[in-house]
């Protein structure tokens, strides 16, 4: 036991459990936001995301949202890296439900009849199994990223959201006690 805390957790697998839960109402928070925002917001997010992950360079090159009316199920355009030698076709589901196959295999044929080799599909909601299992053996090669997933992108790449306090954690430096 910890006599410095009064349980069997160290000070660090406590601050380590309060980070995980501050980073879990965090999610659901964004979550909620982008739900109460327009589809067009989430699409414009979602290539946003893609720009703070580093494809394509900057917003104003990297990547278009193109979502409307016979989209053709395409709502963004980003291009892979700086030089554009590759692009990467986005498909954007503000949704609370599951997104099954049907709507991987509508995504998919969306991208054959670009001629794409790559597509990330992004929703708020989640995924079935039998539509994560259909992309996996797939050409083109399909990204799925669900609401959960979306949201800790989103922290970790500080979009929609700002840091306030950091807290650096120090431990003794045992070689500057070490004589020689």
């Amino acid at each position: 036991m910890n006599p410095r805390v009064g349980t069997s957790e160290t000070p660090e697998e406590v601050l380590q459990r309060a980070y995980s839960r501050i980073r879990t109402d965090l999610a659901d928070d964004l979550l909620m936001r982008i739900k109460d925002n327009s589809p067009a917001f989430f699409e414009k997010l979602v290539v946003d995301l893609m720009v703070a992950m580093g494809y394509g360079g900057s917003r104003a090159d990297a990547g278009n949202s193109i979502g409307q009316a016979g989209d053709e199920g395409i709502d963004g355009i980003i291009k892979e890296d700086r030089l554009g030698l590759d692009v990467i076709y986005l498909q954007a589901k503000r949704w609370d439900g599951t997104v099954g196959r049907p709507d991987i295999q509508k995504f998919v044929g969306a991208l054959h009849g670009k001629r794409a080799r790559k597509g990330v599909f992004i929703t708020t909601g989640k995924f079935s199994e039998e539509a994560r299992r259909y992309v996996e053996n797939i050409e083109p090669k399909v990204i799925l990223i669900d609401g959960r997933t979306l949201a800790e992108y989103m922290i970790d790449y500080d979009l929609g959201t700002t840091t306030f306090a950091t807290y650096p954690l120090k431990r003794v430096d045992s070689d500057y006690f070490t004589e020689d």
